[in-house]
Formats: C-alpha cells, sequence, structure tokens
C-alpha cells in the first residue's frame, strides 16, 4: 500500500541497485510512495534477483 511520506531510499548490498520509495518502480507496478517493507514478500531485486531483506536504507 503507497503511502506519501515513503521517501527513504534503500541500495542492493550486492549490487548496488538503489530503490527509492518516493519514485517506486512503475515499470513493476510499484506505485510511487510504496515503503520497501509494503513491497510483496517474494519481490527480489530487479537487477541481481537478491531478496528484498537484501536491502539496506541509504538516506
Amino acid at each position: 500500500m503507497p503511502y506519501a511520506d515513503a521517501t527513504s531510499s534503500h541500495m542492493c548490498l550486492t549490487c548496488g541497485f538503489i530503490y527509492d520509495e518516493a519514485t517506486g518502480l512503475p515499470g513493476q507496478g510499484i506505485a510511487p510512495g510504496t515503503a520497501l517493507s509494503d513491497l510483496p514478500v517474494d519481490w527480489v531485486c530487479p537487477d541481481c534477483g537478491q531478496p528484498r531483506d537484501s536491502f539496506e536504507t541509504v538516506d
């Protein structure tokens, strides 16, 4: 569920991909404002396939 105040960025510790909550991933159906913790449990990094628990907040 998207939240208007979700503005953190998270980096994949394996490949360095940045997931920006403010931007989301519209191409994957993830709306802007979607917190990392609100992504589906089976969501993986679009660049390397690592699970979402492989991400660290970088704000």
